[in-house]
This record gives C-alpha cells, structure tokens and sequence, in this order.
C-alpha cells in the first residue's frame, strides 16, 4: 500500500470519527446528562440570580434548566485572584448565559470553554503596536470574551446585574453575545445570518448605529448605553442587553432593531415578561 492511501485512509478514518464524536456520541451524551432530574438547589439559585427566569412560562423554565444542566456538564469554571467558584456563582453566571439561547440551538455555545471569574473588576495590562509606536496601558475591566470561547467576569459585576435586571448593564449577558458574533469566525456584530434576515440585520443595524454615533456627537442623550457606539461588536452585545433587560424600550425606541433582534433570538421579551 503506498504511503499516499495509507494516508487517504488515515483521513477519511479521521475525519469519519470526528462526525462520529460531534453528531452522534455527543448527542448520545447529551441526552444522556439530560436524564437525570435537575437538582432543586439549582433552580433555588436560578429562581433567585436569574430574575427573568421567574417570568418564563413552565415550559420554558424546562428548556431554560435545561441548557444550564448541559452548560455546567460541560464548560469549566476557574475563580481567579483567590475567588472561590461554588454553584451560586455558576448557576447565576449559566443562567444568564442561556437565556441567549432559550430558543436557539445548544450547540451555539458549543465553542465556550472555560468562565473565568474575578471576585471584582479586574487590572489588564494591554500592548499595542501600529508599526512604529508600542503604547502600552492598563485597562480595568469587568468581563471580556475571546474567540478562543473564554469567558472572564467580574462576580461584583455578576451580582448587581441580578439584582437589577430592568437595568441597561448586565455583563454576563454582554459577554456572551460576544460568543454567539464571534461564531463565523470573528466579532463584527452580526452573528451568522443568511438570505432576508441578514439583509435586514445589515439595513435596522447600520442605521441605528449611525444614529447612536450621530446623537453622541452632537452631544444628545442616546437611547442605547454609549458603549455601544465603540465599535459595532459592542453594539451588538449593548442591544442584546437590552433587549432581555429593557425589551419595552427597544421596541419604542428602535422597532427595527427589536424586531431584527426578535429574529435572532427567536424570542420576544416584550410579550414573555409584560412587566419588562
């Protein structure tokens, strides 16, 4: 056998194990997690971190737990800076999380790895270079989100987020629409999208965008956080913010954004939660 078939053999080997592992083992696994009853310490702790999750009906409670049991079967928790990681803080923190995909595919996050926490805001030293320049500064921050399917959070953050959830700032739910956008490959506020519903994603998304970074120079009151006039990444996870935390407003303020948003998420806020 020559060495160019053994290595074509070796391929489709490979590649035929992967399917094998991603669609059919995986699932078998899934399912399998999915068997055993949700612990009830658990949806104590949704029932008081996770304030939305009181407003869902029965059934999505259900789906809601769970993706939290599939997310806290899979992905690794790290406390950072002497933080100690207990079930408060990953339920709180996978709660949120998947209320993104309350009505979206699992496997949408099946790219996050690891949740980094930090007991408060944390220092990150960061270095730039345009060809000629190295600047060098220290940035505090209160989460981030890599394309590597990292997650780091400020549990301080986590916290006053769950207190309020009617507020225009929640980190946890920020961080992780960075990982839904970051799913074609790279964070420029449009997650992957086709036919019409892209096309109108790009038509509501641009022209709102323009007109945050329009009110913000002339110096108006914005009807979105002015983070979210940073670069259309952070406009993607401020409106996502938004739309779970202040759906009421969204809607009134930019009914094309909310209905582009309502299409992504498969899900409208507005009528789930009538007190929102």
């Amino acid at each position: 056998m020559s060495a160019a078939l053994v290595f074509a053999v070796f391929a489709v080997t490979l590649i035929a194990a992967t399917i094998f592992y991603l669609f059919f083992y995986r699932t078998w696994r899934r399912e399998r997690k999915l068997r055993a009853p949700f612990p009830e310490p658990w949806r104590q702790h949704l029932d008081s971190n996770v304030p939305l999750y009181r407003k869902l009906s029965k059934t999505l409670k259900c789906a809601l737990e769970q993706r939290v049991q599939l997310f806290l079967s899979e992905k690794e928790f790290y406390g950072c800076n002497g933080f100690e990681v207990n079930d408060t803080v990953k339920v709180t923190i996978a709660g949120h999380a998947c209320l993104l995909i309350l009505a979206r595919p699992y496997s949408d996050f099946d790219e996050v790895s690891s949740i980094l926490v930090y007991p408060d805001a944390y220092h990150v030293r960061d270095i730039e270079s345009d060809g000629l320049i190295v600047s060098e500064s220290n940035e505090i921050r209160a989460g981030e989100a890599s394309s590597r399917g990292q997650v780091v959070l400020a549990w301080k953050e986590c916290e006053e987020a769950a207190r309020a959830p009617h507020s225009s700032h929640n980190v946890m739910l920020h961080e992780f629409a960075h990982q839904l956008d970051y799913l074609d490959g790279t964070a420029d506020g449009a997650p992957p999208l086709g036919g019409e519903q892209a096309r109108h994603w790009q038509s509501a998304m641009t022209h709102a965008y323009e007109h945050l970074r329009h009110s913000l120079h002339h110096h108006h009151k914005p009807w979105l956080d002015p983070y979210g006039a940073t670069e259309p990444a952070e406009f993607f996870a401020v409106l996502t913010e938004a739309f779970f935390q202040q759906p009421g407003h969204l809607k009134h303020e930019q009914p094309e954004v909310y209905k582009a948003l309502q299409g992504y998420y498969r899900l409208d806020p507005k009528a789930l939660w009538q007190d929102a």
